[in-house]
């Protein structure tokens, strides 16, 4: 489960590099009634719920296509960035100070699935998570399920269970030494057609109405709402530009 106190390595931010910063905030309000606040220079702003920081938006980088970027939690984002390069992976944006306090890289894994690490200062990052309105979980579609495994495990010190599933097994995702209490994410094969990535999946209430919400203001539909046993119902998406996300309303 994530938390708002994560252990190294889980998931402590996100944020979203768009086109048109207002038209993103302006759907992800509609979808999931989302506030924004401008946060540090160059147009960056946060995404509230409820009044507490649940990611971000900024523009784009030239050359980028619209996407969310998952961040990790570092205690030295300039260690994370080597072992990256030991591991076989790439840095992106070499480890830089944020607005607020901190320390972010932007990396890629072997397999081309971009995220980043965040090194907390007087920005602790996220403020909820798990709830209604906010990240509930971390999915990497790869190439190379059994690479990603072994390469995560060396950047971040993750460990992988595989867990039964219909059909199947699903590899999921631990801090170093935890339980499946603490699982935060997981990696599944990527489908023909789709490029590597990183799927943030956000709670709601009615993963339906998110669907329809969304599709209403622009976005289109990867996969239809579905239910599966024992973890909810889950339907991915994207948003007018293109950005993956993913609505799940969890099984009780």
């Amino acid at each position: 489960m994530l938390t708002t106190n994560p252990a190294p390595g889980t998931p402590n931010w996100l944020d979203i590099g768009s086109p048109d910063p207002d038209r993103t905030a302006a759907f992800y309000t509609g979808v999931f009634g989302w506030e924004t606040r401008s946060f540090g220079p160059g147009g960056y702003a946060v995404f509230l719920y409820e009044g507490k920081t649940v990611g971000a938006v900024g523009t784009l980088d030239e050359g980028a296509s619209s996407a969310w970027t998952i961040y990790f939690h570092s205690p030295d984002v300039t260690s994370t960035a080597r072992a990256t390069r030991e591991a076989g992976g790439h840095v992106r944006l070499e480890p830089v100070d944020v607005p607020g306090g901190g320390r972010l890289v932007q990396l890629t894994d072997p397999g081309g699935a971009e995220f980043a690490a965040f090194q907390p200062g007087a920005n602790a990052g996220l403020e909820l998570v798990t709830e209604p309105g906010s990240l509930a979980w971390t999915e990497l579609h790869s190439p190379e399920p059994d690479t990603a495994r072994a390469f995560y495990r060396a950047v971040l010190g993750w460990d992988a269970t595989d867990m039964p599933m219909a059909g199947g097994h699903y590899t999921v995702f631990t801090p170093a030494g935890g339980d499946e209490g603490s699982s935060f994410g997981g990696v599944a094969q990527l489908q023909e057609g789709h490029s590597p990535h990183w799927l943030p999946y956000f709670e709601v209430l009615d993963a339906d109405r998110a669907v329809a919400d969304s599709t209403s203001q622009g976005g289109t539909v990867v996969m239809p709402p579905t239910d599966y046993e024992g973890v909810g119902r889950m339907a991915w998406l994207a948003d007018p530009f293109g950005a993956r996300f993913a609505v799940i309303t969890s099984s009780a």
